[in-house]
């Protein structure tokens, strides 16, 4: 017996309440791909600050010659040896990433130009995984999945950028991978698919576990071998940036943004990625301080108690639990913002040092000399001004 089908226009609003779906009547079969990930449904993004919204740091740095995060959180630059950058957040008011819902961009201009790199000169673009929040691919199993890496990406420039995967965790197995930029100073989607991989498991802890890295220049120690794109190798430096014509290094004139990244559990086209998984700001901000918290002027800083003739001890919570213990604290660097308050202000002499730490709270030492307050007093480490901050990195 043949039965009809009924098409959309057949079924009007509100003619199918949940009530009228069995128990697992809809599976993930009978969903369109590219609808909801099927290894990860309802997840959080394994990117943290994809959207690159938040910038703790600061929204912009100058005059970068070396390693670190100095702006975007979880956004590592890798330089060394090839030219001085800026580095800042990007904001978007047109084109085609903000249309697809993007405010904000990492973007890297070229400030001090380095044309003939040496060979073991670098720079790119690192994002770095704990160990425990990649266990979803199943690498080093015989049922390893594929690794799919989406983003948008802006230059000045047009020509091939490489991304090569990195394992942390088995003697730095790599997968390299690459893409056009085919139109210059306009945003395009770029959809990148890494194998699986059966050989390595990643450990199940907070510590790197995995790198992804976007080249964007290098001498030949990193570019003179041939890439075999899509396969996991052992570690060879040579292949990372073959055929890569970005050398985002070699002309003032330079610049490169990326925004909206996401990395999928296995293999996508755009056709099929699922959608970006956009968080709150709220929520996106708690995963970063997972690994940077910094506290700016929020009035006071944390109670404590007099402990001597020059020293206040201070106990900062932190709002989540960070990866690690934190070895070390930022501050503005100005002693003047910053207060020890009792029942008047005393205007430190020396800016906040660290004491001691764990994940979820730090103990803080406000420094006044001779200050004549009662050892033992209870306390408050306040702020004197609005640049005034305590932060403390956990990071990768």
């Amino acid at each position: 017996m043949a039965f009809a089908t009924i098409g959309t226009k057949g079924i009007t609003d509100a003619a199918i309440a949940t009530d009228d779906i069995a128990d697992n009547a809809v599976t993930s079969g009978k969903i369109a791909g590219g609808v909801i990930p099927a290894s990860r449904p309802n997840a959080q993004p394994l990117i943290i600050n994809g959207d690159m919204s938040i910038s703790q740091r600061s929204t912009s740095v100058s005059g970068i010659t070396g390693n670190g995060v100095t702006t975007l959180d979880r956004m590592y630059n890798a330089i060394s040896g090839i030219g001085t950058y800026t580095v800042a957040q990007e904001s978007q008011t047109s084109g085609n990433a903000f249309a697809n819902g993007f405010a904000n961009a990492y973007r890297l201009d070229c400030t001090t130009a380095d044309a003939s790199p040496a060979a073991a000169d670098y720079l790119y673009l690192q994002y770095n995984f704990e160990g425990q929040d990649l266990q979803v691919f199943k690498k080093g199993t015989a049922n390893a999945e594929k690794f799919t890496l989406a983003f948008w990406v802006k230059s000045n420039k047009t020509g091939t950028g490489n991304i090569q995967l990195k394992d942390k965790d088995n003697s730095n197995r790599q997968c390299t991978q690459s893409y056009t930029i085919s139109s210059a100073n306009t945003w395009e989607h770029k959809v990148c698919v890494f194998g699986a991989d059966t050989t390595g498991a990643f450990d199940d802890d907070n510590a790197k576990s995995l790198n992804i890295n976007w080249w964007l220049g290098s001498g030949t120690d990193f570019s003179s071998g041939t890439a075999n794109h899509g396969v996991w190798e052992a570690q060879d430096n040579t292949k990372v940036n073959d055929g890569g014509t970005l050398n985002i290094n070699d002309n003032t004139a330079n610049d490169w943004s990326i925004t909206g990244v996401q990395l999928e559990v296995g293999e996508y086209t755009s056709d099929t990625l699922p959608p970006f998984q956009h968080e709150s700001y709220g929520d996106n901000l708690q995963r970063c301080q997972r690994y940077y918290y910094k506290k700016i002027d929020p009035g006071y800083f944390g109670v404590g108690n007099i402990d001597g003739n020059n020293d206040a001890q201070i106990f900062v919570n932190f709002p989540v639990v960070l990866r690690t213990n934190p070895s070390a604290i930022e501050t503005s660097g100005t002693a003047s913002d910053y207060i020890i308050r009792t029942t008047f202000n005393t205007t430190c002499d020396a800016v906040p040092v660290f004491s001691s730490s764990g994940t979820s709270q730090a103990l803080t030492i406000f420094k006044k000399t001779n200050h004549g307050i009662t050892n033992g007093s209870a306390c408050l480490g306040r702020s004197n001004s609005s640049s005034a901050y305590l932060a403390w990195s956990a990071e990768l």
